[in-house]
């Protein structure tokens, strides 16, 4: 869904993808308070209050999703026992891609959260591709974006990664064989046939496995700070 600025006109077009949604809960973690946070309700959370800052900004924004639901409509195929299958998730991420080229937008930014089996591991980081002919700005913009983070939530910050590094726990089962982030990475017949056509980076705020991160990832003010620091960052990029 494309929404126009709310004040001023940046001639500019920001595609929002909030990971995850529907049968694909993503990394399931409890808060500090013993409050069950999902990655797909915070990513949604996230990108809802970015656009409404962005629109603000002038700037046109697309969001690739604004209910808990796939942005596909799932086979019967593509789940199973109440979850999604990778086939399913590669498929809704391919077309995650392909809404952005359709929205001819100028940035492309993925919202996750991160999960890892210690609970005591956190901080932030940023992926980007750098095997696309615009890898210089893809770096750019996930540099300013990661920035913006690690400033205005003072978690750690465990830097920018290219996708195509294997210590990248954001890889989805289906990424792995593909070598790269599905939104992000260059073509692959038969994988990836119509990449994303513009800068993108996909960002890993906080750890929801870590208590005290789930906290602010399921807390409204703590998604408040999170697209602040998101729209900080690609005010950033562009400018």
């Amino acid at each position: 869904m494309s929404f126009a600025p709310t004040h001023g006109h940046l001639n500019k077009t920001v595609f929002l993808d909030a990971g995850h949604g529907g049968l694909d809960p993503g990394v399931v973690g409890t808060s500090a308070g013993g409050r069950m946070v999902q990655e797909k309700d915070a990513t949604l959370a996230v990108a809802t209050r970015l656009m409404t800052l962005l629109r603000n900004d002038g700037y046109v924004v697309v969001m690739a999703r604004m209910q808990d639901t796939t942005v596909i409509k799932l086979s019967s195929t593509e789940s199973n026992a109440g979850a999604i299958t990778s086939s399913g998730v590669h498929r809704d991420l391919v077309t995650r891609a392909a809404c952005a080229n359709a929205a001819g937008a100028d940035a492309l930014v993925s919202i996750h959260f991160d999960g890892f089996s210690d609970p005591t591991v956190g901080g932030t980081e940023t992926f980007y591709d750098a095997a696309r002919p615009f890898a210089a700005a893809n770096r750019k913009l996930a540099t300013s974006l990661q920035a913006a983070l690690v400033a205005r939530l003072g978690a750690p910050d465990r830097g920018i990664w290219t996708d195509d590094q294997l210590a990248a726990p954001a890889l989805t089962i289906s990424g792995k064989t593909y070598g790269h982030l599905i939104e992000l990475g260059p073509p692959s017949s038969g994988w990836v046939d119509n990449p994303s056509q513009m800068p993108g980076a996909l960002v890993e705020p906080l750890f929801v496995t870590n208590p005290s991160e789930a906290t602010i990832a399921g807390d409204t003010a703590g998604q408040e700070k999170i697209a602040q620091a998101l729209e900080a960052g690609l005010q950033k990029f562009f400018f």
